[in-house]
């Protein structure tokens, strides 16, 4: 009992290159579908519109193939993430510059960290173990 699988995809593309035998955008649906064995979503819609303008595809065929085109998934292109800057503050050290420099306004190395911290620079560990260092001598 060797049941054959009935293609009906393959049925309208040859029905429709019957109905349009210039149509290139047929012809390229039939050569991908034998090529890959599929098409996507958006081409099977593009073959029935095709198939329901001509005559001699019967309406069961249609209904097929369009149950088909309901029965996958609609993928939808999600928008594009809004861009993160590359270096990420660190409040700490934004807290740090400040209080320093409230008691200190002049204080070179802490100007130079500031104007770093200002330019969204990332600080090193070292700059860092120094802010942290000076914070300490103030207290």
């Amino acid at each position: 009992m060797d049941k054959k699988k009935v293609d009906i995809v393959n049925e309208v593309l040859e029905d429709c290159i019957m109905a349009y035998p210039v149509s290139s955008f047929i012809i390229s649906l039939y050569k991908q579908y034998n090529q890959r064995g599929s098409l996507s979503k958006k081409q099977l819609q593009g073959l029935y519109g095709k198939a329901s303008k001509a005559e001699n595809i019967s309406p069961a065929k249609l209904a097929t193939l369009e149950a088909l085109i309901n029965k996958m998934p609609t993928r939808y292109k999600s928008e594009a993430p809004p861009p993160k800057p590359l270096y990420e503050k660190e409040e700490t050290n934004g807290q740090l510059i400040d209080a320093i420099l409230a008691k200190y306004p002049q204080h070179k190395r802490v100007l130079f960290l500031k104007m770093k911290y200002d330019k969204n620079e990332p600080l090193s560990s070292q700059d860092v173990a120094d802010l942290k260092r000076f914070a300490q001598l103030l207290k």
